[in-house]
């Protein structure tokens, strides 16, 4: 092979771009990038950070359906139970920690205000 991929981001669309910020804020994920068309006030795209994960945002030019949102997204965290208390804390209705046998330390499905689902589950083996 000539040629490897070395990161992948996905950007997924949003109906408020600045709505995802904080959202995303609330998982430890920082600010690293905007875009803000001219004749704007608000963000059209966004780039986010926490330690290795990336994530872009961008305005969907279109309403975006909870129930269309086919994707996964997979956060990894070393500690699911303490991380799951800290996001009902702060009001983001993490549901109950599930034991799959991929996830022998646990995981849990969050879901952000676009309705894609977050599995949040642990690090390492």
């Amino acid at each position: 092979m000539t040629a490897a991929i070395r990161s992948l981001v996905p950007m997924a669309h949003v109906a408020d771009v600045e709505r995802s910020i904080r959202y995303y804020a609330k998982l430890g994920f920082r600010l690293r990038n905007t875009f803000t068309p001219d004749g704007s006030r608000t963000p059209a795209w966004a780039w986010l950070e926490s330690s290795g994960a990336s994530l872009m945002v961008s305005r969907a030019t279109a309403p975006v359906a909870a129930s269309e949102q086919a994707v996964l997204f997979y956060l990894y965290a070393d500690d699911v139970a303490g991380l799951r208390a800290s996001l009902d804390r702060e009001g983001l209705g993490p549901g109950p920690i599930a034991y799959p046998f991929y996830a022998p330390r646990g995981e849990f499905r969050l879901t952000d205000p676009d309705g894609y689902v977050l599995m949040i589950t642990h690090t390492g083996s």
